[in-house]
């Protein structure tokens, strides 16, 4: 039994497992800093951190607004959400996004003292759109923006961002980098959206699975993955052949998810594939990461 707003109901609410989607993006980013001689080890932390708490603030946001909006029924297949299940009131919740919020924009203001004053935009724009994912009059990822808006803030907004705080300029790699990372990273999107596909068509949620279909959403979670490691080659041309060859490995367990996911199809079980997929992100960014600094 899990006590109303204790410690452990919020360690829960924060989805500790999802940390990994907000570290890898930095990881990138601290890589190719590192790749062409920038890296600073100071703002690197401060980035992490600001991920960290972002992706805190997301999951305590969609936690509530789900709840408000009726999303989280009885025959909901995903992890539990905290409000769903009575572990933290609506009003607590909203008092920890309100504090979360605060502790990311104090963060990142702590990240002006390596960057410029164009960095205030991109805060303000991370904080406005881990809300408008599912609240307001429209929620986005209930109509089918949650695929490009994870391209943007797990792509190029963290990799490109980290590497611009410490670089102080954009170039081609970090262009590549970020996509490639928003694409794997979109993996576990497409994972959620599959297994929830008929829940979210009751709850008017029009993802792209449901508007295409599960075949289709099979057969974009596979063409992510892949066009993620096809993007590698392109550092054959600035010599950094293991940045090429190492992210290639990731796709032996892209391709062996794909097939247990098809396999299963539906229900509950595709909490496994969840759970693979985000294994599966992490080697690729690790790997990735590997290819940069060697």
């Amino acid at each position: 039994m899990i006590e109303t707003n204790s410690f452990k109901a919020w360690m829960l609410a924060t989805r500790p497992k999802t940390l990994t989607g907000a570290a890898i993006p930095v990881m990138l980013g601290c890589a190719l800093a590192f790749l062409f001689g920038k890296f600073n080890p100071a703002p690197a932390c401060l980035c992490f951190l600001f991920a960290f708490l972002m992706q805190i603030d997301a999951n305590l946001i969609n936690d509530l607004f789900d709840f408000l909006k009726g999303s989280d029924r009885e025959d909901r297949l995903g992890p539990e959400r905290a409000c769903s299940q009575g572990w933290i009131t609506p009003k607590a919740m909203g008092i920890g996004i309100a504090i979360t919020t605060i502790l990311a924009c104090l963060v990142g203001l702590c990240l002006l003292f390596f960057s410029g004053w164009e960095m205030i935009p991109v805060g303000i724009a991370c904080v406005i759109f881990a809300f408008l994912y599912t609240a307001g009059p429209y929620p986005l990822a209930y109509h089918g923006w949650g695929d490009l808006l994870v391209l943007i803030f797990f792509g190029f907004v963290p990799v490109g961002c980290t590497y611009y705080i410490m670089a102080g300029d954009w170039n081609t790699s970090v262009t590549i980098v970020s996509l490639a990372c928003g694409l794997v990273i979109d993996t576990l999107l497409m994972v959620n959206n599959f297994r929830d596909r008929v829940q979210d068509k009751i709850s008017g949620k029009r993802t792209l699975v449901v508007r295409f279909g599960a075949k289709a959403g099979l057969s974009m979670y596979l063409f992510l993955g892949l066009t993620a490691c096809w993007l590698c080659f392109y550092f054959l041309f600035i010599g950094k052949i293991y940045a090429v060859l190492l992210p290639q490995i990731y796709l032996i367990s892209h391709i062996a998810t794909t097939r247990k996911m098809a396999q299963i199809n539906h229900g509950k079980a595709l909490n496994n594939i969840l759970g693979e997929t985000s294994r599966n992100i992490l080697i690729f960014g690790v790997l990735l990461t590997i290819g940069l600094i060697l």
